[in-house]
């Protein structure tokens, strides 16, 4: 089975289980690992659907900073 057979296969099955109404979509909170600019420490941040940036403070040295 060639790849682009294989991609027209899995279309068809998302628009049949789409159809049925048997897979919801939901739009969660994004995770992101951000790395502090002042310290380096690692940082877990969650950012709402449509958020392009977010506001944080670094856990380790308190630094107010902006992730993507």
């Amino acid at each position: 089975m060639s790849k682009e057979a294989m991609r027209a296969e899995a279309e068809r099955l998302i628009k049949e289980a789409m159809e049925k109404k048997a897979v919801a979509v939901k739009r969660v909170d994004t995770r992101i690992e951000a790395k502090c600019g002042k310290c380096g420490a690692p940082n877990k941040i969650t950012a709402a659907p449509g958020k392009t940036r977010v506001e944080y403070t670094c856990k380790e040295c308190g630094h107010k900073q902006r992730a993507l």
